[in-house]
């Protein structure tokens, strides 16, 4: 289903004439990857798009009309330009549009849109967009990886994974290292002037034209005795994190069906419970996660759609993007250039080569 067809389903249900999209992640999903982002500390950015039933058009202020017609959007979307000081988007908005009306961000007497569910299951060209952003932000981790010493910063690592990733125009909203103290003591390991010692975590969820991909690399220079067999043992829950996601998906399940999985999966392979000490993650795409998996989330498990799981144990984990469909798990993060090592999921079919440790 394409994706005006899905809207033109969605203003049916909902008995709306128009629909409209102003976080930078669902108006790049509306308008194939155009950025409306200029203060990325904002929810909103600078341009709406919308959608009526006939065409899509973009609302924005003399300001940013000019940029947006030439770089960011494709030729013939109409732009309503309204000058900079004279009012606010959402005013322009509620003005030009047809009603009624819903929207992802704040227009008076507009209804909200959940805009995750709009945006999946992914399409072919997204899904081929998200391959090329994947393998350059796996290849620009690596590259950063290769590169690090056990006297760097946690901050020296991280300035260096800004730079490679913003060079291929990549934003990085979440970037974490954490050296073999902190890694081992917090499972968000938010950079500091610390530096890696034995081995070191990367980890990045990082965007462009609205895809978001995470992955994860571990380095070790004086790698702990456990640190493989962790590693192993979060490679195994990911990989039937990812088996489930397949089945539960064909069969028209939620993400607590993919919940009980990574349950089981914890125990089997001796680490029961662990999954209580970090989020798993969960469905991946025009979001870092357009939703977490949980016990309880009856969020629908959609297939073909991006997943991100990032099981942890204790100091170890395991985390990529990966395009989930009917037929198969394609690891989309990844270059082919890593140590890599395959792992059987629990209770289900499914071999997977996942990325290891390098050893320096």
């Amino acid at each position: 289903m394409s994706l005006t067809d899905r809207l033109d389903a969605y203003l049916d249900d909902n008995g709306l004439e128009a629909v409209w999209f102003a976080r930078p992640n669902s108006f790049a999903w509306l308008t194939d990857g155009g950025d409306n982002v200029v203060d990325r500390g904002g929810d909103v950015g600078v341009a709406a798009a919308g959608y009526d039933g006939d065409e899509v058009q973009v609302v924005t202020d003399n300001i940013e009309a000019p940029r947006l017609r030439d770089e960011e959007l494709a030729d013939g979307v109409p732009i309503e330009t309204f000058d900079w000081h004279a009012r606010g988007l959402a005013e322009v908005v509620e003005s030009v549009s047809p009603t009624p009306a819903a929207a992802d961000f704040d227009v008076e007497g507009f209804e909200s849109v959940d805009a995750g569910v709009l945006r999946q299951p992914l399409t072919d060209q997204q899904a081929e967009t998200y391959r090329k952003l994947s393998a350059d932000v796996a290849a620009a981790v690596e590259s950063v990886a290769r590169g690090t010493e056990p006297g760097d910063t946690e901050l020296d690592v991280t300035a260096a994974l800004r730079r490679e990733l913003e060079r291929e125009g990549i934003a990085t909203p979440v970037v974490l290292v954490g050296g073999s103290e902190r890694a081992q003591s917090y499972r968000h390991y938010t950079p500091k002037d610390e530096p890696l010692g034995d081995y070191a975590l990367l980890s990045v969820t990082a965007t462009r034209e609205g895809l978001y991909t995470s992955c994860t690399r571990t380095v070790a220079f004086d790698a702990p005795d456990w640190l493989a067999d962790r590693t192993e043992a979060a490679m195994r829950v990911e990989a039937t994190a990812l088996a489930a996601t397949r089945e539960v998906g064909r069969e028209g399940g939620t993400a607590a069906d993919v919940f009980e999985a990574v349950q089981a999966a914890y125990d089997a392979v001796g680490w029961g419970g662990e999954w209580r000490n970090h989020h798993q993650g969960g469905a991946a795409g025009f979001a870092g996660r357009e939703w977490i998996a949980t016990p309880s989330n009856d969020a629908p498990v959609v297939l073909p759609q991006g997943y991100a799981w990032n099981p942890t144990v204790q100091g170890a984990k395991s985390e990529d993007t990966h395009l989930v469909t009917a037929d198969g798990v394609e690891t989309l993060s990844t270059t082919g250039e890593w140590p890599t090592r395959t792992v059987e999921a629990v209770g289900y079919d499914l071999t997977l080569s996942r990325h290891g440790v390098l050893s320096r």
